[in-house]
């Protein structure tokens, strides 16, 4: 499709109309019956390869998710014999192909099977098992493949570090933070529950165990502290084989662990909203002699058969590594906004149940904000200790056109938006954004140790974010001269990139940044004719394909040139569309047409099909925010290039629905 110039101005409302209400309806015949709505959050196969490792480490051979586990690897796998991180990625991803090897070779599967030999033979390619994460090694270890000594030690001790030392748990990330506990836990014990002789992992070390080397590759050009710590870290390893492993106080500090875990505990069974807490929060209290019918860890394997983390597609079944009903729900009610289409029984059951999952009760936050009020909204089902800022922002957008009706106000609406406000007003960072759970989460030496390769171990602020917290506060009419938003516009004018665009943090990539910035920006009045938004529409219109549409790939996270840039998708064309349509320029309008039939003509049967990941868990950088792509050792540095290895990357099931929903809106209101 090439649409060169705009069809008639009478067929082209028409056909908006047309879309939005086939996409209003898809939604409303989609509705959960409590008002909520979710999709499924696809990630990548280490969240099967794990659980299926799991219930061989926690002794549940026969458990019959096994054999669906398997087959979902099986169905997964690549023509080249990898797994991958995302859709279409360039290259395959070591550390998930040796899990996932690693997770067949346990359900039995012979080192001959056809798609074994493709993954062994792939896994040589590409250097063998020294080239693998932490994570991987963890993985390993707990099955009797890797020695635990050449692991990185997480002592567990550290949950006594005073908060302000610069190792306390509370300065590392939410999902860092709520995994590292449990990870201390089988580091300090270092348990192991080998594979039967006949399907160890022997073809992985074709020059034999004796003359491997586990040790952990060397940072290229390592500074002071990455020398400092990985001498710490063996250090560590040596006390534990002597005195500390022996210790009363190292017993102490695990019983301090446990309680803590135990604490967090989800009300759905899980850890932390996410699966890596989750399945190393069972192990670990398995080891420390919780039996699998104790309460705890009886509700945690039950949340596995909970259609809100588990997916089965034919003979294969799917664990979510998060789920997203009230993100979605909040985005539906966005785009039932934008579409006029708020005066319904769907708008009124969603409305109750979002304003029901407002976390009242404090956080992990609280810890470095004792005498704050919580007033919060979280992602998932249930995650009382992690609410976060993006979700509360988009909550308070998605109430705004509620506050004034009598129902809601006797519903306490108005309650709680001013809980969320002061909230968020509360969580805004000293650099004046906002990042994700936890304020001035910026303690960058905590990325040096060696434990911290696994993605992101900080949650600074990020553009994204705070531009959502800046258009929630510009509905809501609060004024631009409130100290809050004066240090948030300074914020989001310093973090523009110098040819227009913003980094994404959590959508893929200078699209997602673009696009929530700009409709941010005319929500509290901006003059979006000044240069700075004018750069920023510029860079938009530069990346529009042929087709009408944009797309940008998750290879863009290492690759500069590919910012903008990628196989075009229905989420992203309505990221760039709704920057051009939030700036108002004359100048515009073609691309946006074109823009919009790219939409209308993608569109089937009310949605739009999208396979692409446009959703972003880590980029893989370590210290969480937007970094130069310029260095020359970087990919060496991260031991990741545009395949990701170290990222986490989602496609969001209704991304490719509500987003598009709201650019065809929106470009019907601007007429």
């Amino acid at each position: 499709m090439n649409f060169a110039s705009p069809v008639p101005r009478d067929n082209y409302t028409t056909a908006l109309r047309s879309g939005v209400s086939a996409a209003v309806d898809w939604l409303v015949a989609r509705q959960k019956p409590d008002g909520h709505w979710v999709g499924r959050a696809e990630s990548n196969s280490c969240m099967e390869a794990q659980w299926r490792l799991a219930l061989w480490f926690l002794g549940l051979d026969d458990h019959p998710l096994c054999a669906r586990l398997a087959q979902s690897l099986l169905d997964t796998q690549r023509a080249d014999g990898a797994w991958e991180i995302y859709f279409g990625a360039p290259n395959g991803d070591i550390n998930t192909t040796v899990e996932a090897y690693a997770a067949l070779r346990c359900s039995g599967f012979s080192a001959d099977h056809p798609a074994l030999r493709k993954a062994q033979d792939w896994i040589e390619a590409k250097g063998g098992l020294k080239n693998i994460r932490v994570f991987t090694r963890y993985w390993l270890a707990l099955i009797g493949e890797w020695p635990w000594e050449k692991t990185p030690n997480l002592p567990p001790e550290v949950i006594w570090l005073p908060l302000w030392f610069p190792f306390n748990i509370y300065h590392f990330a939410q999902w860092a933070r709520a995994t590292l506990m449990p990870i201390a836990v089988l580091s300090a014990r270092r348990p192991s529950r080998p594979l039967p002789p006949e399907n160890r992992l022997d073809a992985l070390f074709p020059e034999g165990r004796e003359t491997f080397d586990y040790t952990l590759p060397a940072k290229p050009n390592p500074d002071f502290w990455d020398r400092f710590f990985r001498k710490t870290d063996e250090i560590l390893h040596k006390l534990q084989g002597g005195w500390l492993g022996r210790a009363g106080l190292r017993n102490g500090a695990i019983r301090h662990v446990l309680e803590w875990i135990i604490k967090h505990q989800d009300a759905d069974g899980a850890w932390g909203g996410i699966q890596p807490p989750w399945i190393y929060s069972l192990m670990a209290l398995h080891v420390e002699g919780y039996a699998l019918t104790h309460p705890v860890l009886a509700k945690g394997l039950d949340a596995l058969n909970d259609p809100g983390w588990r997916v089965d597609v034919g003979d294969a079944t799917f664990i979510q590594a998060t789920n997203s009903p009230v993100w979605d729900t909040m985005l539906t009610l966005l785009a039932f906004d934008d579409a006029e289409a708020l005066d319904n029984e769907a708008s009124d059951k969603a409305v109750d149940w979002l304003l029901s999952r407002q976390v009242r009760v404090p956080g992990d936050w609280s810890i470095k904000l004792p005498g704050v009020k919580p007033g919060g909204w979280a992602f998932e089902y249930a995650n009382n200790f992690y609410p976060d800022t993006d979700d509360t922002a988009v909550a308070l957008i998605a109430l705004a056109p509620f506050r004034s009706h009598d129902k809601w106000k006797a519903r306490g609406i108005e309650e709680a938006i001013q809980l969320g406000v002061d909230w968020l007003i509360a969580m805004q960072s000293k650099n004046g954004g906002w990042g994700a759970f936890d304020k001035d989460n910026t303690k960058k030496i905590l990325t040096k140790i060696p434990f911290c390769d696994f993605g992101e171990a900080l949650d600074p602020p990020s553009v994204d974010v705070t531009a959502h917290v800046v258009e929630a506060f510009g509905k809501l009419g609060l004024s631009r001269e409130h100290p809050a938003m004066v240090r948030a516009l300074r914020y989001i004018r310093d973090q523009q990139e110098p040819d227009g665009p913003w980094f994404g943090r959590w959508g893929v990539n200078y699209i997602y940044g673009t696009g929530a910035v700009l409709p941010a920006l005319a929500a509290i009045g901006e003059d979006m004719s000044q240069d700075y938004v004018c750069r920023a529409c510029e860079w938009i219109v530069s990346r529009q394909q042929a087709n009408g549409g944009w797309g940008e790939s998750c290879a863009s996270y290492m690759q500069a040139e590919g910012a903008g840039r990628g196989d075009a998708t229905a989420s992203q064309t309505a990221w760039a569309l709704m920057a051009l349509l939030a700036a108002k320029r004359p100048k515009d309008r073609e691309a946006i047409e074109r823009g919009c039939h790219f939409l209308l003509e993608t569109q089937r049967e009310g949605t739009w099909p999208e396979p692409h990941y446009t959703g972003t868990g880590f980029p893989g950088y370590g210290v969480g925010q937007t970094i130069r792509l310029n260095d020359p050792l970087l990919a060496q540095r991260l031991k990741q290039g545009p395949e990701l290895s170290r990222a986490f990357m989602l496609r969001y099931g209704l991304y490719s629905h509500y987003f598009p929903l709201m650019a065809l809106a929106r470009a019907i209101q601007r007429g």
